[in-house]
């Protein structure tokens, strides 16, 4: 049977929020690592707090071609959600670990669980929109559930349930014209665990009613479903920042890869930051993001302010073919394919003012999918005007995420170090 050739994902969202509502996600939190010139490692801010009594703050993570079979780069684990409050569980497999987005995604068909529906003061349901980078987009209720990973726990944490039956459709607001992700297919996942470096999805420009309100948060009758705001501590959660410990950040570890990639690859997904004696934040720099989690990444002496670092895209999303000089894929125009592995850097720069190159290689993706591998560190495809640093930037480093807000060794949230 002929394999399909894998569709460019790319998972950061939060740049639809500003381009709809014209306004931040959030009020700006600074990061406490200090600014000014490159440092191997991790300086400045404030003293650590006492590591926690220690628990198991280590969750497996799986690379591979995800549920449906058919994509690459899939980083993927499993979470237990409950009725909260309660003994009864069920665990979810297949969990796209997201360092993109914020908040815990599932997939109704997946979910067996009656959890409570959020409701608003006026008893109407409340639905979630999200629309991710590669203008597809998911829809459904948002309910409350317990959230167990490794030996972490967060408790009543609101999570959205796609393409539940029952539920209103889709409202024209949330249909931004791409895919509608209500399908293992479609999503290329039983769900998706959002644990980037912001608390909330939306946090405070959906929190206050009024005509700017983006469309994320919505009012929903039996048969219609209008745009509202949400108090902050309602939305979806990072459910890292819920943990009673370990709850500053997490690390994310995957080996090295080479140039023809691996059918498929393990690592770890390990909470807290300085926390236990197996996330200390050493032999890595410290780039505070904005308040939107985005930092600048500079190639070939233009910068691009609105990057990422994001474990949910598959490839290295950065730039056109145009400005870079290689095709790309006639069979999968969202890659790129020059004739030969190409090699390229880009300088990365925090708020905080640290900054350093990070060196990646584009190969052609086409040759590279037929060879039935399903971990690459060398793919990528087009993303004008930004770089959205994918999967393939985590194999062989450790990447730290650091919650906004959150007093890490370094400082204080939002930052990535690696």
């Amino acid at each position: 049977m002929k394999r399909r050739l894998p569709r460019a994902r790319r998972s950061s969202w939060h740049a639809y929020v500003l381009l709809a509502a014209g306004i931040g996600l959030l009020a700006g939190t600074g990061c406490g690592a200090s600014s000014g010139s490159s440092s191997s490692s991790a300086s400045g801010g404030s003293t650590p707090s006492t590591p926690s009594t220690p628990v198991n703050n280590t969750q497996p993570i799986q690379v591979g071609a995800g549920p449906a079979g058919n994509d690459i780069n899939q980083l993927m684990t499993s979470i237990n959600i409950c009725v909260p409050g309660t003994s009864t569980c069920q665990t979810i497999s297949n969990v796209l670990v997201d360092t993109g987005s914020t908040g815990i995604r599932l997939l109704a068909s997946q979910v067996t669980l009656a959890l409570p529906q959020l409701n608003d003061a006026n008893n109407h349901s409340i639905g979630n929109c999200v629309a991710f980078a590669d203008t597809s987009y998911a829809w459904g209720p948002v309910r409350i559930a317990d959230i167990e990973i490794a030996g972490e726990l967060a408790s009543s944490v609101s999570v959205q349930l796609i393409g539940s039956t029952g539920f209103p459709a889709v409202p024209a607001a949330c249909n931004t014209g791409g895919s509608n992700n209500d399908t293992v297919q479609t999503l290329g996942a039983n769900g998706i665990l959002g644990i980037g470096v912001l608390r909330q999805d939306c946090g405070s420009a959906c929190a206050t009613s009024g005509s700017q309100l983006p469309p994320v948060y919505f009012s929903c009758t039996s048969t219609n479903c209008s745009v509202t705001a949400v108090p902050s501590q309602q939305q979806l959660q990072n459910p890292v920042a819920l943990f009673p410990q370990d709850n500053n950040g997490l690390l994310i570890a995957l080996p090295a890869l080479a140039a023809q990639g691996a059918s498929s690859l393990s690592g770890s997904l390990i909470f807290g930051i300085g926390t236990q004696t197996n996330n200390a934040l050493t032999g890595v720099q410290v780039y505070a993001t904005d308040s939107n989690g985005n930092f600048t990444a500079t190639f070939n002496g233009q910068a691009y302010s609105g990057s990422v670092v994001d474990s949910g895209s598959n490839g290295i999303f950065f730039l056109d073919a145009a400005t870079l000089g290689i095709p790309t894929c006639s069979a999968s125009p969202s890659f790129y394919c020059p004739a030969s592995g190409v090699a390229y850097s880009a300088i990365t720069t925090g708020a905080n003012g640290n900054s350093g190159t990070v060196a990646f290689s584009i190969a052609n993706a086409q040759s590279l999918f037929v060879t039935g591998n399903t971990a690459f560190n060398n793919v990528g495809g087009p993303n004008p005007g930004a770089f959205d640093f994918g999967l393939p930037f985590f194999y062989g480093r450790p990447v730290y995420v650091a919650i906004e807000g959150q007093s890490t060794s370094a400082g204080s949230g939002p930052y990535w170090a690696y």
